[in-house]
């Protein structure tokens, strides 16, 4: 067993915050614009943001699930790199997982244009369906550059280097809002696209932004010689990246469908209960990159602490970022309640759709805490190396818990929008209990393990 000195709690706040805080802010960066396309659909009209805000729910189920995939990449990396794997094996993973990232984007394109024209099976609104399906062909092709840059985050994460792209993300969000005016009102001789622009818009930002992340690790020193130079990954290095990302992908997919299945049922409540839903769901997604952020980055430090033998501060670790979690939801959960007019102003909502919105802000508060429990729980037991544990525990949790009470409060009780979320809390409670309680047995196992 390695000797290297148990960390402090204060030095594993400060590894947490330098693995966690690079990975939020790029997420943060990332849905910072789907934020302002939402912003800009609401400056469109209440149909432009039901319509919009469909084809947004709809890419991000498939992006989930295609990031998934890769999401295991860094906790590969990273055990390599706690056992002193040879360079060699660390260049083969990095690779494999770029490979994996492009043939997942698409599939993800072909599934998302097929998925627009499945859409009139499901009852919405026709206004809502006009608008919905030319931007969800827009969106499509941005899917295999923004899992390139998921691959190369996880990549640098994986090796204890994550990188900030703050400057270059804070960039491409102001691109994406000129470039949505540019498309939606057809400025400089570009075609007047309406809503489309706005997908299209976004498509371009994600090129800009694999781009710019790949010149910053080329210029490191360190990292640079995993990604250039001569060779390929092994099938069987495809595989190991695959076997930790399908149940990852499935995992994240169920937890995005039942959000997707959700904003479905809303829409049967018509387009002012799907732009709150819209408006709102947008709010705690912001809310829920932080959650990520500490996902990937407590997931990282147990896979680390696994690779050197040292069980006890696996859970440490997990203690500490379940406790940094709970503050931080407790404290936008305090501004929610205290200015929620504040908080729904940008989305240009008014009238019922903005009642419903108040509503659904008050369920919001409960709903993130368990969000953010039960996705911090994914990133724990992936880095026990155990991604099994958490799709099961999902299947039950959202589709056989979530799923029933959403629709007996929505549709059944006749609680409207309020009544699904109340499900979707349902559901995400019941799995953030299995998850944890899985991975402190999962520690408890490997220390019996080891000692026997």
């Amino acid at each position: 067993m390695t000797t290297t000195p148990t960390p402090t709690r204060k030095g594993r706040l400060k590894e947490l915050a330098a693995l966690a805080v690079p990975i939020a802010g790029i997420q943060l960066a990332q849905v910072a614009l789907t934020t302002t396309d939402t912003v800009m659909m609401g400056v469109l009209g209440v149909a432009a943001l039901a319509a919009g805000g469909l084809a947004i729910t709809l890419f991000n189920q498939v992006r989930t699930m295609c990031v998934g995939l890769i999401t295991g990449l860094g906790n590969q990396i990273a055990h390599a790199q706690g056992r002193s794997a040879p360079d060699d094996e660390v260049r083969g993973i990095a690779r494999a997982g770029l490979v994996v990232a492009t043939l997942a984007g698409l599939a993800g394109v072909v599934v998302l244009v097929a998925l627009s024209y499945a859409l009139g099976w499901f009852g919405q609104d026709p206004q809502v369906l006009a608008g919905a399906r030319p931007m969800m062909a827009a969106l499509a092709p941005g899917l295999v550059p923004l899992l390139w840059l998921q691959a190369l985050r996880q990549f640098a994460t994986g090796m204890r280097k994550p990188k900030s792209l703050l400057p270059v993300m804070l960039a491409s969000i102001a691109v994406n809002v000129g470039l949505n005016f540019v498309f939606i009102y057809g400025l400089l001789g570009a075609p007047k696209l309406g809503l489309t622009g706005i997908g299209l818009a976004t498509t371009a930002v994600q090129l800009f932004s694999v781009g710019a992340f790949w010149l910053i690790l080329r210029r490191d020193q360190q990292l640079a010689p995993y990604l250039t130079g001569p060779g390929r990954p092994t099938v069987q290095e495809v595989k190991d990246v695959l076997k930790l990302g399908v149940p990852t992908a499935l995992t994240y997919g169920s937890e995005a469908g039942l959000f997707s299945v959700a904003a479905l049922v809303i829409g049967h409540f018509g387009p002012a209960a799907l732009a709150a839903h819209t408006a709102v769901n947008q709010i705690v997604y912001i809310v829920f990159q932080i959650s990520v952020g500490l996902s990937h980055g407590s997931s990282v430090l147990v896979s680390h602490a696994m690779g050197r033998g040292d069980k006890a501060e696996a859970r440490e670790a997990a203690k500490t970022v379940l406790s940094v979690g709970a503050v931080i939801m407790a404290l936008f959960g305090v501004v929610y309640l205290v200015a929620p007019r504040l908080v729904l102003w940008p989305f240009h909502i008014a009238g019922q759709a903005a009642a419903i919105a108040g509503t659904l802000l008050i369920v919001a508060v409960v709903q993130q805490f368990f969000d953010n429990a039960q996705n911090i729980a994914v990133g724990l037991l992936r880095g026990l190396g155990d991604a099994k544990s958490g799709l099961k525990i999902t299947l039950v949790g959202y589709w056989a818990v979530g799923l029933p009470v959403a629709l007996v409060c929505g549709l059944v009780l006749g609680w409207g929008a309020p009544g699904v979320w109340l499900g979707l809390s349902a559901g995400l409670a019941f799995c953030a209990a299995m998850m944890i309680r899985a991975f402190l047995r999962g520690v408890a196992a490997a220390v019996k393990d080891e000692t026997a």
